[in-house]
């Protein structure tokens, strides 16, 4: 049985978008096909094909239509605001072009019209196999270069995203006392003493700890949930045309929160000893060659603290339903991590 189209697939709609887009004159869209349709873990991934009427050489031949489950409708808010906050500012492509990115606060709903990747690009590697020692470079030159293109700009905090003042930092502190307690009685004796402990310690070390955010200093537009398999490489190779996509999780604040969710919660201690340090060292080269005046010292510090705070990622992850084969794993994980580069001593 064929399934209906969403609305936001229809030809009429699809022509619309594409005329405000720029990327259809007088041609129309006459007809739309489901190539494909999958879920994430968040979300519905929909490939279209497109068929036209009259001329339409600039625009698309297939789509992506990224909308939200039934069980998680809302979630797409972020990336929505992403799109329509950060891409329309930038002077650089390094996501996927979005055609329409739209909000419904009525319904609670949302949806993407994006760029389809499939035939010039690829994702490095199928989870959970790290990429290559090659695709790591590429990607944290690309990486550096999107935060280098934000790194302090004037708009933060005013026309793209928002700073948390003290009133928010402190709701945003009880929601995690009260999510690493409702972790910590899920786990039961599967937590040990000792990382109950570490979890206190964190907690109560939090407004100290809150006093790198609050400085506004050498912070960036940061995507959250970095991991390497939400990049696209160019099939052709390079990193000129490196495209960093699922924005739902994106925030101002240090870079090396993105660094950090990459390595040091999806890598094994053996692989992670090995590349953390070089990759840091391209990740710092890279920015500086793109004019950003950023001590190497102060990204270690900052690489330290953003690793200690990936403690709270698999205590979110678990408190939304996340399979734990993901939380259970990123736990153990940056748990290593934590305890590798003496991230404790950070603690009051």
């Amino acid at each position: 049985m064929t399934e209906p189209l969403p609305a936001a697939a229809h030809p009429d709609h699809l022509t619309e978008s594409f005329r405000r887009s720029g990327v259809l004159g007088s041609g129309r869209v006459c007809h739309v096909a489901v190539e494909s349709s999958r879920n994430t873990l968040l979300s519905r991934i929909v490939r279209l094909h497109l068929t036209y009427d009259g001329t339409a050489d600039d625009a698309p031949k297939s789509l992506i239509l990224k909308t939200g489950l039934p069980d998680r409708a809302g979630n797409g808010r972020q990336e929505v605001a992403f799109y329509t906050q950060v891409v329309d500012a930038m002077r650089t492509r390094m996501v996927p072009r979005c055609y329409e990115a739209h909000w419904d606060a009525k319904q609670n709903a949302w949806h993407l019209l994006l760029e389809d990747l499939t035939d010039t690009h690829v994702v490095a590697t199928a989870w959970p196999l790290p990429p290559t020692v090659e695709q790591c470079q590429t990607i944290v030159r690309a990486r550096a270069r999107f935060h280098a293109a934000w790194w302090d700009d004037a708009r933060l905090g005013t026309t793209v995203g928002l700073w948390f003042d003290d009133n928010a930092i402190d709701r945003y502190l009880q929601r995690l006392a009260d999510a690493v307690r409702s972790f910590t009685d899920r786990l039961g004796d599967r937590l040990p003493h000792e990382r109950r402990e570490l979890y206190d310690r964190l907690l109560a070390s939090a407004p100290h700890l809150y006093a790198r955010y609050r400085s506004h200093r050498d912070v960036t537009i940061v995507q959250g949930d970095a991991h390497a398999w939400n990049c696209f490489l160019p099939k052709t190779g390079g990193d000129d045309d490196v495209r960093f996509f699922d924005w739902d999780c994106w925030r101002i604040d240090t870079g090396s929160d993105d660094l950090a969710y990459m390595m040091a919660m999806h890598w094994y201690p053996d692989r992670r000893r090995i590349l953390e340090r070089p990759l840091l060292d391209l990740y710092h080269a890279t920015l500086v060659a793109h004019g950003i005046a950023y001590d190497r010292q102060a990204l270690d510090e900052d690489y330290r603290l953003s690793v200690l705070w990936q403690l709270t990622t698999p205590v979110w992850q678990a408190g939304n339903n996340l399979p734990p084969v993901i939380w259970w794993n990123n736990l153990e994980r940056i748990l290593l991590a934590v305890d590798d580069l003496g991230c404790r001593n950070l603690l009051t």
